[in-house]
C-alpha cells in the first residue's frame, strides 16, 4: 500500500499556520516588552544564559533516548567544534559519525 505524500489536510494547514503566528507572538512579544521596560544587569545576565539551557534540556533527553548512535554524533560534533570553532564542520562531524554507527551497526 502507497501512501499519499502530498495529501492536502486543511486541519494541518491550520496547524502549521496557528503555530507559525504563536511562535511570531512570542517572538514579537518579546521585543515589544524590552522596548518598554529597560531590564536590571541581573536578569540581563539571567536571560543572556537561557538559550543555552534550553538547547540542553531538548537535546540530553533525545540524544540519550537515540541510543549510540545519537550518542556517537553528539561527541563528535562537540569535538569538531572544539577543534575547529566551526559550527559547519561541527554539524558535518556529528551527522557523518552518526552515519557511520548506522551504517556499521
Amino acid at each position: 500500500m502507497t501512501q499519499d505524500l502530498w495529501h492536502f489536510d486543511p486541519d494541518n494547514l491550520a496547524a502549521i499556520v496557528l503555530m507559525a503566528l504563536a511562535t511570531f507572538a512570542c517572538r514579537a512579544g518579546g521585543y515589544v516588552l524590552f522596548r518598554q521596560i529597560t531590564p536590571s544587569p541581573l536578569i540581563r545576565a539571567i536571560l543572556s544564559y537561557i538559550p543555552g539551557t534550553l538547547f540542553v534540556s531538548f537535546v540530553i533527553p533525545a540524544m540519550l533516548k537515540g541510543g549510540l548512535q545519537s550518542m556517537v554524533g553528539a561527541a563528535a560534533t562537540v569535538a569538531a567544534m572544539i577543534a575547529t570553532r566551526n559550527i559547519s564542520a561541527g554539524i558535518g562531524a556529528g551527522v557523518l559519525a552518526a552515519w557511520a554507527v548506522y551504517l556499521f551497526k
